[in-house]
């Protein structure tokens, strides 16, 4: 599975390939990713998704850069990790492979373009969206993982808030865990964070009152404290009761 997330995120860049899929495809990613999840006949082959396991990918090299999406079967949906620009907010995407690993019943989300050509977490027109406003409906509760520079907020290793829905204690958890983990941590609902709150993120618009955590990781804890911040995730519960 890190291969395969490996070599997909590598495969991305500002001159890739990409199209917006129509509004057809969308409606067939959201009925045939709902029966994927439910184990059913789902069809998504006709929009250039392969099926490795429990894992669907999207055609290498072609515009139809829709992302890889995966799930746990060990347990019953809980929570979703999503991670929006791959390529762009460098290692976010193995952190939230961890994540999926640490947490049963995980779903994993990966976007599928380079952030120059597809930007999921300020697009509804993508699978990516799609799928997550999917699972929103089905109550799973979603981490999305970005990044920043280091210098854009010094004085903090980690920015959490809820984006556009309200800080629950999912969120309050979770910021606990990370701050007795060591990391010097922002909560922008009650801080200032310089616009790492991700009041525009159509992902968490779409909530419709699931827990929604937005999380931002400086360049230097994606890069040394990986396996910390997992640990303090998973340590915190997010998953759907």
């Amino acid at each position: 599975m890190e291969s395969l997330l490996r070599s997909f995120t590598a495969a991305q860049s500002t001159r890739q390939p990409y199209r917006h899929p129509t509004a057809a495809e969308l409606e067939i990613a959201g009925t045939g990713f709902a029966a994927f999840l439910d184990r059913a006949p789902h069809g998504l082959d006709e929009l250039g998704f392969s099926v490795e396991g429990e894992v669907l990918v999207q055609e290498p090299g072609t515009e139809r850069a829709w992302g890889l999406y995966a799930i746990d079967r060990s347990a019953p949906p809980s929570l979703v990790v999503e991670v929006p620009h791959p390529s762009s907010d460098l290692r976010t995407d193995l952190i939230g492979l961890a994540l999926f690993r640490r947490v049963p019943g995980a779903v994993l989300a990966v976007a599928g373009a380079h952030r120059r050509r597809e930007d999921p977490a300020h697009d509804t027109r993508t699978v990516f969206h799609v799928v997550s406003a999917l699972l929103a409906r089905r109550g799973l509760p979603q981490v999305q993982l970005h990044g920043f520079k280091d210098r854009t907020l010094p004085a903090a290793d980690v920015v959490l808030s809820a984006g556009a829905a309200e800080a629950g204690d999912a969120a309050r958890r979770a910021a606990d865990r990370l701050e007795a983990a060591g990391f010097r941590v922002r909560r922008a609902w009650a801080e200032p964070c310089r616009g790492l709150a991700g009041t525009t993120n159509v992902q968490s618009q779409a909530t419709g009152g699931t827990p929604f955590l937005h999380v931002e990781l400086n360049r230097t804890v994606r890069e040394t404290r990986r396996a910390d911040v997992v640990e303090a995730l998973a340590a915190a519960d997010l998953r759907k009761p």
